[in-house]
Parts: C-alpha cells; sequence; structure tokens
C-alpha cells in the first residue's frame, strides 16, 4: 500500500512540474509584472519567485514582459528563456505546446536591468 501512495505521489509531482516554469525576480515597488500573453498580473512571492505555465516555441528568443504601475506600462522587454528537458519527455507533445520556460538558475532583475 505505500508503494502505491508513493508511486501516486511522485506522478503528481511530474505533473506539476511540467506543468510550471519557474523563475526568480526583482522588480519595483507598486508594480505589476505581466509575463508573455498573459492578461493578469503574474503573484511574485516574497521571496521573488514566480511560477507560471511553460511558452510555446515562439517564446524562444525571450520571454516577452512589460511591468506596469497605476495601469501604465513603464518598462517591456524580453526575458531570456531555456528550452525545458522535461517537455520532451511530457506527453502529450510537450516538446511542441510548451518546450519554453524561465531560467530558474538566474534573477531577473527589473529594477537594474540585469538578468544573471
Amino acid at each position: 500500500m505505500k508503494l502505491g501512495r508513493m508511486l501516486v505521489v511522485l506522478c503528481v509531482a511530474l505533473i506539476v512540474t511540467g506543468c510550471t516554469t519557474t523563475g526568480h525576480f526583482k522588480i519595483p515597488k507598486d508594480t505589476d509584472l505581466y509575463v508573455y500573453k498573459m492578461d493578469k498580473p503574474v503573484t511574485v512571492e516574497s521571496d521573488g519567485t514566480v511560477t507560471t505555465k511553460p511558452y510555446f516555441w515562439t517564446a524562444a528568443g525571450g520571454v516577452p514582459y512589460r511591468l506596469e504601475k497605476d495601469g501604465e506600462t513603464i518598462k517591456k522587454g524580453r526575458l531570456r528563456a531555456k528550452f525545458r528537458v522535461v517537455s520532451i519527455f511530457w506527453p502529450p507533445g510537450g516538446a511542441i505546446y510548451w518546450p519554453m520556460g524561465l531560467n530558474p538558475n538566474i534573477e531577473y532583475d527589473l529594477v537594474n536591468d540585469t538578468q544573471n
């Protein structure tokens, strides 16, 4: 019975990992961050972590973003993207539909305009 539960937990973990991408951000205070083609801002956790759905091939040249303050766009540009190796193994067609993601190994500093 314990093996069955462990398999269920492992499957759920794979689904969650395969369906999300995570990045670390530093954004100006009182601004909203919009990533890719989203109509509503993403949630930036207190430690700067952002978790979203992966992106289509159109994000291969960079994931579009914009910062808004009081409904006005104050900055926009592209975030460095990374190919998600997990998409190759993720059926159905993960490599076709959402192969691109945020790079979890860098900080997207949108205050100082650095992505290191």
